[in-house]
């Protein structure tokens, strides 16, 4: 029986690198998305196109009955879950001091109370699979990025929040992080942009989505890691 992994925020980006990734190497993938439904249409088709099973699950995973609604979805199509991958999120911009307090608390409720609400949603189900948790953060959880003062603070605490769902959970279901550097820039970024992320890195190159997926499937594989973030950035941590 082919395992199942639900994807947060699968349709887009990182996401849908994952949700594909995932699908190539013979899971049965469950794509959540918000406002992306034509997108995960797509990405459903693509799964599709390589012999995987797909569901796709509408859902804000900042609300405790979407969560428990996309879990039941699981339920009633797959019966099983192995692999929860969180990586529904908001990327806010602003000046800390003039930030609105509305905006603060959208981008902490999707990035950080949504993992808590689908780990709690999902509990039970990764427990009698023996299943894993990989949470998506990024550098921003070791960096103090004054121009993304709540997305850096929500992504911190993520990454604390992952270490205490290991313990938590433990010894049934391991709980990772990921923290990618310069895999897939923003749209709007010019060809000067691009080149100062290259020279950010130690190695001196971009990544690409690809090195989260392989990373994803590393850490499902790893029956004797949890509790840890692995960083996927080409050295950009070690400065200089």
């Amino acid at each position: 029986m082919a395992k199942v992994a639900l994807i947060t925020g699968g349709a887009v980006r990182i996401g849908r690198a994952i949700t594909l990734g995932l699908a190539e190497a013979g899971w049965e993938v469950v794509v959540n998305y918000h406002s992306s439904a034509s997108e995960a249409r797509s990405v459903a088709r693509q799964c599709e196109a390589l012999g995987a099973r797909c569901t796709i699950v509408e859902g804000d995973v900042s609300n405790a009955a979407d969560a428990r609604r996309i879990v039941e979805e699981i339920v009633r199509t797959h019966g099983r879950l192995d692999l929860l991958v969180n990586n529904a999120s908001l990327f806010g911009s602003g000046s800390l001091l003039e930030l609105e307090e509305e905006e603060w608390d959208r981008v902490m409720a999707v990035n950080l109370k949504g993992p808590f609400l689908m780990v709690q949603a999902t509990a039970e189900l990764l427990e009698a699979s023996g299943g894993s948790i990989v949470n998506l953060v990024d550098l921003s959880a070791f960096q103090p990025w004054t121009a993304y003062p709540h997305h850096a603070v929500s992504k911190a605490g993520l990454m604390q929040l992952t270490r205490v769902m290991a313990r938590a959970l433990a010894p049934r279901v391991r709980v990772n992080a990921i923290a990618p550097g310069a895999v897939l820039l923003p749209d709007d970024y010019d060809a000067e942009d691009r080149e100062r992320s290259r020279r950010s890195a130690a190695l001196g190159t971009l990544g690409s989505p690809e090195d989260v997926v392989r990373t994803v499937l590393f850490l499902e594989r790893s029956p004797f890691i949890t509790g840890e973030v692995i960083v996927v950035d080409g050295g950009r941590l070690l400065g200089g």
